[in-house]
């Protein structure tokens, strides 16, 4: 029995902000030297990221119209983890919703109270009820579905999420699976001098992605099978990729050296993947990678021998929404699901995300693409028409 994605729903918050703006709200903050602030300035252009969004309103205004940071040149007194967290408990579930609603209005016949299981991921926010339970009640699903929360595990936790989706909806013919990633990594902006701090200050942005699996074997439309998942760990680089919960929110630490530890572990894990698949690195037509950063994209290209035109849907995602953590690998997906028609049927796409361990974690999927064309007196398959 196989599993398939059916659909995949995304959102971001209402605040966009370029670079530009952001840069210049952290370094005023940070109260910066001239110096400082031209490295933190090639730094920024170097990101590969155009703008991004937040929950919060205030990196694209000046002091003294903030609504979430204090009006004070220093920001202080800065906010506390309670602070932070009431702000997630806010804003989480608005945006969880609006991604779901993305995800069910491209599916047809569907009830969302159909759904057997709910799986919520998160790194950057916790509570009790929390957002299972809420989704539930505003979504009016069944009071049994089984709930499954994954949290703090960074940027791949979307991977696990998909391979226990998989596991359910080989194990259980009525499956119905809602996997659900939202990231506010914004809410814990570190005001700092610290370069790999400052690092992740210009990466991380704010949104969400749902996606519907089940193990119904589709006629017609657009599906992604989940053929084989393998993950690795490059212990060497536990320090260089970290999360920890610290007095005034999470602080991420991401090293310069994370894209020479990826690249040296990438060609690996790509041969153990499809290995035991008997396939070859020649046989794949997409790459779906989460684009953690433009270097991390970079060494990948390198290691694995593809241009920037393969691994465009990583760069397009990277510069239009910047790193949101676990949601951003299924925002890549949904790029490459919505520009298919049925000339890519069958074709395969390799997919990768990275995050604290340092963990690698790889996965293949399947296109299945085609359309039933109705006629007088039958309804026959066809792979002619493109339905992209």
């Amino acid at each position: 029995m196989r599993s398939y994605i059916k659909s995949i729903g995304t959102a971001v918050p209402q605040f966009e902000n370029v670079q530009q703006d952001i840069m210049d709200f952290m370094a005023d903050a940070a109260d910066m030297t001239p110096d400082e602030r031209k490295t933190m300035a090639m730094l920024y252009r170097a990101s590969g990221i155009g703008k991004r969004y937040s929950v919060i309103p205030d990196f694209g205004k000046k002091n003294g119209e903030y609504s979430f940071f204090p009006n004070t040149p220093d920001l202080e007194p800065f906010p506390t983890v309670r602070e932070r967290m009431q702000l997630y408990e806010r804003e989480a579930l608005p945006l969880a919703l609006e991604a779901i609603r993305n995800c069910f209005c491209s599916i047809e016949n569907f009830s969302p109270t159909d759904l057997t299981h709910l799986i919520t991921v998160s790194c950057s926010g916790m509570y009790a009820p929390g957002l299972d339970i809420e989704l539930i009640e505003k979504l009016s699903l069944n009071k049994n579905v089984q709930r499954t929360s994954i949290n703090f595990m960074g940027c791949y936790a979307a991977f696990n999420g998909l391979k226990i989706a998989d596991a359910i909806c080989k194990s259980n013919k009525d499956a119905k699976v809602l996997l659900v990633c939202v990231e506010l990594c914004t809410i814990h902006y570190q005001k700092t001098k610290n370069w790999d701090q400052i690092l992740s200050n210009a990466l991380f942005s704010d949104g969400a992605a749902a996606v519907l699996i089940d193990n119904v074997k589709p006629v017609s439309g657009k599906a992604l099978s989940l053929d084989s998942f393998h993950c690795d760990l490059a212990p060497e680089g536990k320090n260089d990729m970290a999360w920890h919960i610290g007095d005034f929110g999470f602080e991420m630490t991401l090293s310069s050296y994370v894209p020479d530890l990826i690249k040296g572990g990438i060609e690996k894990l790509t041969s153990d993947l499809l290995k035991t698949l008997e396939l070859d690195v020649n046989e794949i037509d997409f790459y779906a990678i989460h684009p953690g950063g433009k270097k991390i994209l970079e060494a990948i290209e390198s290691a694995l021998s593809i241009d920037k035109v393969k691994n465009r849907f990583a760069h397009q995602v990277l510069r239009e929404y910047g790193n949101m953590s676990s949601p951003t690998v299924l925002f890549v997906l949904k790029e490459i699901l919505d520009q298919l028609n049925t000339s890519d049927d069958q074709k395969n796409i390799l997919s990768f995300a990275f995050g604290p361990g340092l963990t690698l974690e790889s996965m293949l999927l399947k296109v299945h693409c085609k359309i039933l064309v109705a006629t007088t007196t039958n309804v026959t398959e066809s792979s002619a028409v493109s339905i992209s």
